[in-house]
């Protein structure tokens, strides 16, 4: 059956690129490219001459007949400008056309712009992390956005252009908090930068340093929350009122315990403690 095959490229460096990648480039049919002029580089660099045809945002849907057409002859490639297709470009619609046909689909690991960042910014990465693409351009969008993430715990990580990262920076640092954060920015190429502080300090740094090229956001997700602890009044008002309406002492203590804040054991001696009084 004819596969068609999902490809990352290098992200900035030609050497990254794996072996198993330039072998399929090579072997398959046709490679349905973002960007042909870009991916020509690439190609030429390793001396691969298979056949390529854009695919992209603009011409997406009037390609997808050429591209079944040569899926239907033998094996396809997908690759993106940079970094794995799928990720914030068209590429997965043709994937999920290529599903919905019954069309093998088999991706292949490689590099990935947004892990390369994340891994090198020093934020937190056991608790997980949220990958949210490019952020809405409008500020009252952006706004909205960044409001409705403000609470999320994981670390962020946004793709940003770098005519838009002072507003988004700033609009960050108001919703967000003053949290820590990273902007890396040309990553693998010959000027990356990685510059790690608090938003607030990022900030700065850019509105005096324009920057340029390819820019990845990280700000660290929202700290955990001081759980609402109940004074002791409070708690055995509640007890009392549970013990008066008949709740049984054990079952008390355990409701208690996940709304007041307190051990469960020490809300049953308190309720011993009144029952004795």
């Amino acid at each position: 059956m004819p596969t068609l095959y999902v490809v990352p490229t290098p992200i900035g460096n030609l050497e990254d690129i794996t072996l198993r990648a330039l072998r399929v480039l090579r072997e398959v049919r046709l490679i349905a490219a973002e960007d042909t002029r870009t991916s020509r580089v690439l190609l030429q660099h390793y001396e691969i001459d298979t056949p390529m045809t854009s695919y992209h945002e603009h011409n997406k849907l009037s390609k997808l007949d050429a591209i079944f057409a040569a899926l239907a002859g033998g094996d396809v490639a997908l690759i993106s400008d940079a970094g794995t297709p799928g990720i914030s470009d068209p590429g997965y619609e043709l994937i999920q056309a290529a599903l919905a046909a019954g069309i093998r689909v088999e991706a292949l690991p490689g590099a990935s712009a947004a892990i390369t960042a994340l891994v090198a910014s020093g934020l937190d990465t056991t608790g997980g992390f949220v990958f949210l693409g490019f952020p809405p351009r409008k500020p009252n969008e952006l706004r909205a956005f960044l409001t409705e993430v403000s609470a999320e715990p994981r670390t962020l990580i946004l793709y940003e252009s770098p005519y838009r990262l002072v507003d988004t920076l700033r609009l960050a640092q108001e919703i967000l908090g003053d949290r820590p954060a990273c902007v890396a920015r040309e990553v693998t190429k010959l000027h990356e930068e990685y510059t790690r502080a608090p938003l607030s300090e990022i900030l700065a740094y850019y509105e005096s340093h324009t920057p340029r090229g390819e820019v990845v956001l990280l700000i660290a997700g929202a700290p955990p929350t001081e759980p609402d602890v109940w004074d002791e009044a409070r708690l055995l008002a509640a007890l009392r009122d549970r013990l008066e309406d008949g709740e049984r002492l054990k079952d008390a203590a355990k409701a208690l315990a996940a709304e007041s804040g307190w051990d469960r054991k020490t809300i049953y001696a308190l309720g011993i403690q009144e029952k004795t009084d």
